[in-house]
């Protein structure tokens, strides 16, 4: 069945929108702040409530009025995951419209409970998957093109959610419509997946280009979008229009909660100005204190350090019984009790595409295992000794004049990087041929050999060292401050440390 609903005016009459065309191709509304989103998304929504089912991801609250009028059931996202997962699976058995309100909540935990709720419809039974409308206001914030100051798990959360529900939520009946103030902020992967488009206003450059380029216009025709009007829009996509066309929003039935400001002249000045201002109300004085937000949890390598040092209080059992004495070890005799339990954790293959932060943990783990007494080193002292040992330095080459030079260089370097540059350092100290990309990708944690090479152009940009090839096209990466250089050594050569180890 073909359902279309107005949209507004157009040059040549009513603006219509194929709302199963709509369904099959997802949309994407952009424009700056004032430009009209939210107003364009609510006469969306009003025009199609009636014809297909609704959820609505609202991170300010604003489409909560939608339940007043068409019955949409407010979920507020103050839950638990498991809780929002099962509430977006029952949305979908039942299909009920619903508004997910995360106002109140950090950017973090917005990102979160988004992320719960949009998963939660996505696994639902093939037996439910009927079309449903997903609006998703502020787009930007929950998948967005760069790391923010969230955490990585939280940003990966999200911005997996939101693939899903671009690339792979049509077959599951799912159809995104997504709505952002900013293209350059929004990831392209979600981005790409939408075929139709509403442009509004907006003024940077880079967004400007960016529109123009999904609507098929000129660069030069990019400047319009600085002159558009409030509610006004430039619409292209099959379930609204195969050429560009300027339109401008309808009314709606609905308001917001929450509306721009409006200027308003200030009142007359009492006379007793300073006395309401600087004289409390006796009210202020019963209304409760405002509470203070909870500490930050605190890292979980920072908590197993201090279980490492503290002792554990003893139970009256535990205490009527004799405790025996752990002997005292000496200094060269814990070095090395700790030199085995680093090596134990090295040898494994995997260790080195874990990160220093795991691999620190299990060390802790590992030394109360065994009971070395005294506190245990740093996270810094770790990374520094795990860089050295990845290394492959010998006895005879870690007393030489040359390696003390390469340690000493290395501590200007970040602690991800200080393995890859030791790496390098032994190689030429040595004479070694130079280790190819997919030994350096081995020892900065991934299997990259672009990124390898990337490394390599950075430490050259920083003055550390001097990559060229030899007459044969083999590599060789020299040291200026130390007077050493590798061996030619071929850099499309694979990673063969396991097989070496594996013949040792």
């Amino acid at each position: 069945m073909q359902v279309g609903i107005d949209m507004g005016l157009a040059s040549g009459g009513p603006a219509t929108l194929d709302i199963e065309e709509l369904l099959a191709t997802r949309l994407l509304v952009q424009g700056n702040s004032g430009s009209g989103k939210s107003h364009l998304l609510r006469r969306l929504l009003e025009q199609s409530a009636q014809w297909v089912q609704q959820v609505i991801i609202d991170p300010e609250g604003d489409f909560v009025t939608l339940s007043e009028r068409f019955g949409h059931v407010v979920v507020d996202g103050e839950r638990t995951e498991a809780e929002l997962v099962g509430i977006a699976n029952r949305i979908r058995q039942h299909r009920v419209s619903c508004v997910l309100t995360l106002e109140g909540l950090d950017i973090e935990q917005q990102m979160r409970a988004a992320a719960a709720f949009l998963n939660g419809m996505f696994d639902a039974d093939r037996e439910y998957w009927y079309p449903v409308l997903v609006v998703v206001d502020e787009a930007q914030m929950f998948a967005p093109s760069v790391g923010g100051d969230v955490s990585e798990d939280a940003r990966k959360a999200s911005l997996g959610a939101m693939t899903n529900l671009m690339c792979r939520g049509r077959k599951r009946g799912l159809a995104g419509v997504i709505a952002t103030q900013r293209l350059a902020k929004l990831a392209k992967n979600v981005a790409a997946e939408a075929s139709n488009f509403l442009m509004g206003r907006t003024f940077l450059d880079i967004d400007m280009a960016r529109a123009a380029d999904l609507l098929g216009m000129d660069r030069r025709q990019a400047e319009m979008f600085r002159d558009l009007k409030r509610g006004n829009f430039v619409a292209l996509g099959p379930a609204l229009s195969r050429r560009p066309l300027p339109i401008q929003i309808g009314a709606v039935e609905t308001s917001a909660r929450s509306s721009s400001p409006k200027l308003m002249p200030l009142p007359d000045s009492p006379q007793d100005v300073e006395d309401l201002i600087f004289t409390p109300d006796p009210q202020e004085f019963q209304r409760p204190l405002v509470r203070r937000a909870p500490p930050a949890p605190r890292p979980t390598t920072d908590i197993l350090a201090e279980l490492s040092r503290s002792t554990p209080a003893a139970s009256p059992i535990q205490a009527a019984e004799p405790r025996v004495a752990q002997p005292e070890l000496s200094a060269e005799d814990r070095e090395e009790r700790l030199a085995a339990v680093l090596a134990e954790i090295l040898d494994d293959p995997g260790s080195g595409f874990r990160t220093d932060a795991v691999l620190y943990q299990e060390f802790l783990v590992r030394l109360r295992m065994r009971r070395v007494p005294g506190p245990p080193m740093s996270l810094p002292e770790f990374r520094r000794r795990v860089a050295i040992s990845r290394s492959g330095v010998d006895a005879e080459t870690a007393a030489s004049e040359n390696w003390s030079t390469a340690l000493s260089l290395s501590a200007s370097v970040t602690d991800d990087l200080q393995g890859v540059f030791l790496m390098l350092a032994k190689a030429a100290v040595c004479g070694e041929p130079c280790p190819s990309d997919a030994r350096i990708a081995r020892a900065y944690g991934t299997h990259s050999a672009r990124r390898a090479r990337r490394l390599l152009g950075y430490f050259e940009e920083q003055g550390s060292i001097v990559v060229h090839t030899d007459f044969s096209g083999k590599r060789i990466v020299a040291f200026p401050d130390f007077g050493c250089q590798t061996a030619p050594g071929d850099a499309n050569a694979p990673d063969d440390s396991d097989g070496q180890e594996a013949a040792e």
